[in-house]
């Protein structure tokens, strides 16, 4: 058989000669949606040029600068979110993406400010993990007023311009830990709360829709007032020693923030973690293995791979939009775990 040649390509893409010449020079005035037509029929056909074909729409791709700015490196969660969304541009072939992903090296809100003015010089669009502050709403502020958008991922943020939302609905959360506890327990007593830190709007939603459940089912156990880690496993192992000790007739720990390795190390400890019924967050080693050895009875999670796919795409509908349009927000389903289905 002879070699399809330009005619043919064209006629089976349904395009003119010349538009098949333009793709294949590299000109970039041919619309995508044409381009992925002709390469698709020249897989069909055989066309000798594919390769030169896929280099034009690789070539003609929008570029895409997306910033990410996490918590602390080396914590899990956060280390496993970045490998998330790296492996999630594979999702969008569409467009070029250029992720960077970077890391605070402290908590204080004058280095998450600076952070984040320093991100959007660089980037596109902006997604921050961060607690909700003045210094850091302000410079949230600054980045929207010069036409970048800012995402919050994982923890809600309010501030004066539109400022999206990629995570859980938190309040839901709560709620459905209140639930297990009212299942599970195995006598009424109190129960405790660990909770990062309250500017993290997440964990007070958390907490917020936990203590609603009760309030709405009277259900007979004492809330204990919400006690804050700083997100240190320090200070929640130590939290946590003293609220065993302290409250004898304590049922239940839920863990709404972080700090988590040092709860479960102080429950292990203690001798009563198959006491009590504990909840917390995200599936990952630590959560795991306490899962199978009976120290946490239940883990709400977000489901990674579909928050890190959700949240570039907001990202580049947020790019698309522009800084003046409304918000662009995905509140994602969690996932539940218990040592029957990890």
């Amino acid at each position: 058989m002879a070699r399809p040649t330009i005619k043919d390509l064209a006629e089976a893409a349904n395009v003119s000669v010349s538009t098949v010449n333009r793709i294949l020079r590299g000109a970039g005035d041919v619309r995508k949606p044409t381009m992925d037509r002709v390469y698709e029929a020249a897989e069909k056909i055989g066309f000798y040029g594919l390769g030169t074909i896929k280099s034009a729409i690789s070539a003609n791709r929008e570029t895409y600068r997306l910033g990410v700015l996490l918590q602390l490196k080396g914590r899990t969660f956060y280390d496993d979110l970045a490998n998330a969304i790296h492996h999630a541009t594979a999702a969008f072939p569409d467009f070029h993406l250029e992720i960077e992903i970077d890391y605070l090296k402290d908590l204080l809100p004058e280095s998450i400010g600076d952070h984040i003015r320093e991100m959007a010089k660089r980037n596109d669009v902006i997604s921050v993990v961060a607690p909700e502050h003045p210094t850091i709403v302000d410079a949230i502020n600054d980045a929207i007023n010069k036409g970048i958008p800012v995402i919050a991922l994982i923890s809600p943020i309010l501030s004066n311009g539109n400022v999206g939302y990629v995570g859980l609905d938190n309040w839901k959360v709560g709620r459905t830990a209140a639930w297990a506890f009212d299942r599970l327990a195995r006598s009424s007593g109190k129960i405790a709360t660990l909770v990062g830190h309250h500017r993290f709007k997440n964990q007070d939603q958390n907490e917020s829709g936990f203590r609603s459940y009760f309030r709405e089912h009277k259900c007979d156990f004492t809330l204990l007032e919400a006690q804050t880690t700083f997100e240190s496993s320090t200070v929640a192992h130590e939290m946590t020693e003293k609220i065993i000790a302290d409250h004898p007739d304590l049922c239940g720990i839920f863990i709404s923030g972080g700090g988590i390795t040092g709860v479960l190390a102080a429950l292990r400890e203690s001798g009563r973690a198959k006491e009590l019924v504990v909840v917390g967050y995200e599936l990952m080693a630590p959560t795991r293995a306490a899962l199978l050895d009976g120290t946490m009875d239940l883990v709400i999670s977000h489901p990674m791979q579909k928050v890190a796919e959700n949240l570039i795409s907001t990202m580049v509908r947020a790019k698309r939009a522009g800084a003046e349009a409304g918000t662009q927000r995905t509140t994602l389903p969690f996932e539940l775990y218990t040592p029957e289905n990890i």
